[in-house]
């Protein structure tokens, strides 16, 4: 285990409204260490954004302790600010002004050296391909173009640590390819990443290890792969069959123990058909264990059936994530009130307060 990054033990954060108290975080323990990408998951209002706000400082918790480099948020807020970089959903960007003076303006709050200022945006800019658009207004940007700027904002000032709200947002799968180049980039320069993703695909891809909160708990914690195993999330698995006359496949299938989601069509794609014969099916479902698979192709064969293919998948991130709201819903003490809040407060999570920075 590398060094931590992020600790945090019992992170409890409460609201007070009209309706009563509401726990948006309750009693979380979450470690990051240096070099590593954590994928934080859930719903909306799970508790994702509070936890980042809490870690950055923009928020007190209500009980519990958080540190970042060994500095309480609550307190050293300034000094665990110019350490780490924040990109929320929803960018807080100055639309009066262009990409490069927005850029230039952020530089100059986080603290970064005046001689470096220039080069730094232009790199940025570059890297995130708005070198063309950077002395035109923020106005004029599409989402997608705000997003990058919005990612290259948080990287200015070269932070150790990165807390990431759906970076992906609004980009097209090139500039979504970019962003996960880059992350993957930082994990390999020793940086560490706390992403916040709807996106199970990428989490999969990027993340060490992920934590999946629901109304402000923390369900699951650990590798996809090690989480899905513990779950049983079962093997998917996808039979190319010709079955006897009459047999109805998910039907016989759904009769054996282990099997569940079965489903059966015709072959994909004509050529297949002219190949396999008309009486061929596709049939998928998951198996509990690969026993069943084993049973599985074991009856089908006894029954006749010509077995032309047998591809099994593993358990993935989306198959845990499932699974684990499958389950039924542990009491919570509430909601969390708007885990999507509007620029105003975002703008507190990913830019310096007054007095940070300066040079």
């Amino acid at each position: 285990m590398g060094e931590s990054v992020v600790v945090t033990r019992g992170l409890t954060r409460e609201f007070v409204s009209r309706a009563g108290t509401v726990r948006a975080v309750d009693e979380v323990d979450l470690s990051v260490t240096r070099g590593e990408v954590v994928g934080l998951l859930g719903h909306n209002g799970a508790g994702k954004t509070t936890t980042v706000r809490l870690l950055a400082g923009v928020l007190t918790p209500t009980s519990g302790s958080a540190r970042v480099f060994g500095l309480d948020p609550s307190v050293d807020g300034v000094a665990v600010r110019r350490r780490v970089g924040v990109s929320t959903e929803t960018p807080a960007v100055d639309d009066r002004l262009s990409g490069r003076a927005g850029l230039t303006a952020f530089a100059d709050l986080y603290g970064v050296p005046a001689a470096r200022v220039g080069p730094r945006v232009d790199e940025l800019l570059a890297s995130f391909d708005l070198a063309e658009a950077a002395d035109r207004k923020v106005g004029s940007y599409s989402r997608g173009m705000r997003q990058r700027l919005a990612l290259a904002r948080a990287l200015l000032h070269d932070p150790e640590l990165l807390f990431l709200d759906e970076p992906t947002a609004g980009l097209d799968p090139v500039a979504s390819r970019a962003v996960a180049d880059r992350i993957r980039g930082l994990r390999g320069e020793g940086r560490s990443v706390v992403l916040c993703t709807h996106d199970l695909a990428q989490a999969q891809a990027l993340c060490d290890r992920v934590v999946v909160l629901e109304h402000g708990r923390v369900v699951a914690a650990g590798a996809p792969a090690a989480l899905a195993a513990d779950l049983g999330a079962g093997v998917r698995v996808r039979f190319v069959v010709a079955p006897p006359d009459g047999v109805d496949l998910a039907a016989r299938l759904g009769a054996l123990d282990g099997w569940g989601n079965l489903s059966a069509a015709a072959p994909e794609g004509v050529a297949d058909e002219a190949r396999l014969g008309a009486a061929a099916r596709t049939v998928t479902g998951v198996a509990r264990d690969p026993e069943a698979v084993a049973a599985a192709v074991a009856a089908l064969v006894a029954d006749g059936a010509r077995v032309y293919a047998v591809e099994r998948e593993l358990p993935d991130l989306e198959d845990v994530y499932f699974a684990l709201h499958g389950r039924p819903r542990a009491p919570a003490a509430g909601e969390e009130p708007g885990e999507r809040a509007g620029p105003a407060v975002e703008a507190r999570a990913d830019a310096p307060r007054d007095g940070e920075g300066g040079r």
